[in-house]
Order: C-alpha cells, then structure tokens, then sequence
C-alpha cells in the first residue's frame, strides 16, 4: 500500500508531506484547489514522462518520493528480490526531474531507468480515471482479471506446460530440418574428426602419465647418478658408509647405556633409523632397476606426445579434455547420421503436443467464456447503480485467428456501453474520464477479491452523478476500502462522508505567490468540509447538522 508521498518544488508546490492510512481515503478540495497536481507528482514517481515545465519557478528541479509497504503485494515483492532492488518490506521510490530536462529515477536508493521505474510502479498503484497507469486498459490485465476471478490457475498450468513442450519440441525440429547439403557436409568433417581421434585412442590422464614418463626418461642419466651416489654414501662405501657408522656408534653406546640407562631412548631411535635407512636403500635399489635408458623408447613417447598435441590445437582445447571432445562429436555423429528416425519420433512427438495444447486451449477458453458470461451480468448490474442506467458490461473472448501462447488462444477484451442503446465499445476508447473511473470502480467492486494491485485511485468517480446514485458510488468506495487501499479524488459530499481518511486539498496565494498545501482532517474539521461541500461559500448550522448526520451514518455502516 501506499504510505507516504513526499513533493518538492513541483507545479505550485513548495514543500509537501503526506502520509496515508488503509481503507478509504476522499481527497476534496475547490475547483483549482491542486487536486490533479497530486496526480501528476505521484504519476511522475510511478515512471510517467518528465516535463520540465511542472517544476515550480525560480527552483532548479522537482523532487518526489513515494513510499510502499510490500507485505500485501507479492508480485512487486517478487519483482523487487529478482531485480536485487528489495529492502525488507519497504519500497521507496524517488524521481527528481531537473529544469534542463534530465530526469532521475530511484528505487530504494538505487539508480534505475525509467523503463523500470514504470514496471514497479504498474504493480504498485493502479489509477482509474484520465490517466495511463490504468491497468485494465491493457489486454493482458484484462485477461488475467478475468483467469483470477474464475479460477483459471490449474487450466493455466496445463496450457503453460503444453505450450513450452510444442515451442521446444518445434525448435528442435528446425534444428534437424537444415539444409540436406549442409547435413552431409557436417557428416562428413565429424566422420573425418572421430577417425582422427578414434587413431589417437587418447585415454584418460593418459597425456599427463605421458609427461611424467617423458621426464623420468630425458632425465635418466641424472637420476640414476643421484641414486647411485646416494647408495654409495648411504650403504656401499666400506671406508665411510653411513649404515656402518650408525651400527658403530649403537654397538658403542649400547655399553654406555648399562652404566647410565638416560641414553637408551636416544640409542632406540639410532635403531630406528638404522631400519629406516636399510628401506630407503632398498627403495633406491628399486628404482634404479625402474629408470629406462632406452633412447629408441624416448623417441615414441616423444612422438606420443607431439601427436596428442597436434589434435589438441586443432580442436582449440587443451590436450587432456580431447577425450571429452571425442565423446562429444562422436555423440553428435551418432545424432545426425540417425537424423530421419529422430525428424520422424519427433514429428509424432509435436503433432501429439498440437493435439494436447488445442485440447488444453479449448477446454481454457471455454471455461473463459462460461466465466465472461457470468461476469458480465454481475458488472452491468453493478454500473446501474452508479449512475450508469441501461449501460452494459460485454467482455469479448475470440480465439479466431489468434497464435498460440502460453496464455492460450483467446484474445479477451473487456467492451461497454454507457448508456442505453449504445454499442458497446473497447473499455480503452470511453472518453469520458468519469464513467470509466465507474466502469472501473463497477469491475473492482465485483472482482475486489481478486485484484492483484491494493492500492486504487479514482480520479472523477462522480462526475455527472448526484445525490441517491453519488452515495451509492461513495458507499461502495468505503466497501472497497476494507479490502483495499483506496484513494478518491472527489467533489461529492456524499462520496466523501463515506471516507475512513479526509485529506483536504488547499491553495493560497500570497503576494503574487500561489502554494498548495494538503491537510488531514480531524472529525470537527471534517464536518465542516463536508458542510462546505453541501453548502458552498457559507455554512449554516442545517449544513453542519446535515454533514454530522452523513458522516456518523457512513462510520456505522
């Protein structure tokens, strides 16, 4: 819901702080008051195109900041968290516009196109009057309206899943529909490319082991010195081997140790070395016996290698992924070659999901049709209580020439009339700002359960209605409002009685300067508001009477 709305230097307002409450909120005000100003701010930070000429005189720039809690709204919320533009439960969006025409948008302090500022903004508030953040003038909302109140969900999922099984099973069918030449030809490079490698028979951490065994051999001569060096000193030396010396020196101090027993640990771990050297001796004999002097031998491994390098650059990857490459195009060979038994399953496949998806689409849009049918009565009846006598509510759903979608393959599009005799016309093409802010107000009024967006603004829900029918529209506001957050632009007493919250819109113009200023309404200030709006320029005691009455009714109700 909208919580607050802040506005600088915009129009003819200064500075202006706003805070709004659930339920139902009247904005009043006189003709002129500034009442379409909030408008124009609020639809500013909602992403509407910037105008330079909106800025107030002498100032530099606007500045406007909304803000949201997205508690009750999980489609922002979730738009939010994919964006990475969430802050807990709080939304604050901010747009500052500058004289030279350049313009900024904010969402939680982050800087975003205005694109984007406006797809928040659509699932944030919706406004019904003269205005373009009116949903239920697009296709799609209208269509979602009408999947909403019918319980469309679980027909939904079935087309969905139909439709990403066609379209993927399509695709591959155009994969494998190439060009006959271009087949071959690709045959033809991936049979000569899997010979090359089925030669090499490259196995795995086989060029690694190859490298080792090079090393070893190109450095036999090296390694074999150092071992033997290393057994001489160690074992075969008679003057001064260290295996002897050891021995010694344990045979010494074995005699030392019956006179003073502190020295035997040390004498034990000369033992266990003494073990220790005799292995590592052994080990070194080993692998003296292991080193390869063979030159012809070095020669093949070289040549091992230098091959396993070649096809490696060839295929751009380094030498040890070569046999996934293998695996891979050998598995592509596999596919292609096998391409007219796959073009025929997968041709069976596809026209078997045609079958599934029309099925599907079918059974949806009759469901749609059966709801429409339903909708339709409840909404005309509701537009004759608001003003709207012998009007009618028509929404047209036709599948006739419309291609597949994963929506279906209906085409909804909500009509009306009116007034009687009429025809009715796309709910897009009513001029009247008014009667579409009804027709709106008649379609939440029936579909309030299952509207997507809590927060509602009717701009001139009263126009060209009084009396009985102008305390039907602001009763029926006031209902709205325990569900949603709603907001009325209004000139009627009886539409603003019925409000839970009183905002009264004011200007004044001092010395050559005209401000607009908005003031929350305690109850006494309300029935003075509302005795004015009864009344006019002078308020009588029968106007406030009357004003009390008509609140304390609306608050009992």
């Amino acid at each position: 819901m909208l919580t607050s709305l802040t506005i600088n230097n915009y129009a003819i307002i200064d500075g202006l702080e706003l805070e709004f409450a659930n339920g139902m909120t009247a904005l009043t005000g006189e003709t002129g008051a500034g009442k379409s100003i909030l408008l124009g701010a609020l639809g500013l930070v909602l992403g509407d195109r910037a105008d330079s000429g909106s800025i107030k005189q002498s100032c530099d720039h606007a500045d406007i900041t909304a803000g949201f809690d997205t508690r009750n709204i999980p489609a922002a919320s979730s738009w939010l968290s994919e964006h990475e533009l969430d802050q807990d439960d709080e939304c604050i969006l901010r747009r500052r516009v500058a004289r030279d025409g350049r313009s900024r948008a904010f969402i939680n302090g982050n800087p975003v196109n205005v694109q984007t500022l406006r797809e928040l903004g659509e699932q944030l508030i919706d406004i019904h009057g003269q205005h373009e953040h009116q949903s239920l003038m697009k296709n799609a909302a209208q269509r979602q309206l009408l999947d909403d109140y019918a319980n469309h969900q679980p027909l939904l999922d079935a087309v969905s899943k139909n439709f990403e099984g066609l379209k993927q099973t399509e695709h591959m069918l155009k994969q494998l529909e190439q060009d006959t030449t271009d087949r071959d030809n690709r045959i033809d490079l991936l049979r000569f490319q899997t010979q090359e490698l089925d030669v090499l028979a490259l196995s795995e951490n086989e060029y690694a082991a190859l490298n080792e065994k090079h090393s070893r051999m190109a450095n036999a001569e090296k390694i074999t010195t150092a071992l033997y060096q290393a057994i001489n000193e160690l074992y075969s030396d008679e003057d001064s081997n260290i295996l002897s010396q050891l021995s010694h020196h344990i045979s010494a101090l074995a005699e030392i140790a019956e006179i003073d027993r502190d020295i035997q640990p040390a004498i034990d771990m000369m033992q266990e070395a003494n073990v220790q050297l005799e292995e590592c001796v052994s080990h070194l004999r080993n692998s003296v016996d292991d080193v390869e002097l063979d030159p012809a031998e070095l020669v093949v491994v070289e040549q091992r290698i230098q091959s396993i390098l070649d096809l490696a650059r060839k295929h751009r990857v380094e030498p040890d992924e070569l046999p996934a490459v293998h695996e891979r195009l050998a598995s592509e060979l596999n596919d292609i070659t096998h391409a007219d038994e796959t073009l025929d399953q997968l041709r069976s496949q596809f026209s078997e999901l045609e079958k599934l998806y029309a099925a599907s689409a079918r059974k949806l849009g009759a469901s749609r049709q059966q709801a429409a049918a339903k909708l339709n009565g409840e909404i005309t009846a509701a537009m004759q209580t608001l003003g709207m006598k012998g009007g009618q509510f028509l929404i047209e759903v036709s599948s006739k020439g419309n291609a597949p979608s994963i929506h279906g393959i209906d085409k909804v599009e909500f009509t009306v009339s009116a007034n009687a005799g009429q025809a009715c016309k796309p709910l897009a093409r009513v001029a009247s700002g008014g009667e579409l802010a009804r027709i709106s107000l008649a379609i939440q009024m029936i579909t309030a359960a299952q509207c997507r967006i809590p927060t509602m603004i009717f701009d001139e829900v009263d126009s060209g209605v009084g009396g009985g029918i102008a305390e039907i529209v602001g009763k029926q506001l006031r209902l709205l409002g325990n569900t949603n957050q709603v907001v009325c632009i209004t000139h009627l007493p009886q539409v603003a009685s019925q409000a839970h919250q009183h905002l009264r819109v004011h200007k004044k113009s001092e010395q050559a300067q005209t401000q607009t200023n908005v003031y929350p309404l305690n109850n006494n200030e309300r029935i003075e508001e509302i005795a004015r709006m009864l009344s006019g320029v002078e308020i009588t005691e029968q106007s406030l009477a009357h004003a009390e009455d008509m609140i304390t009714r609306a608050q009992a109700s």
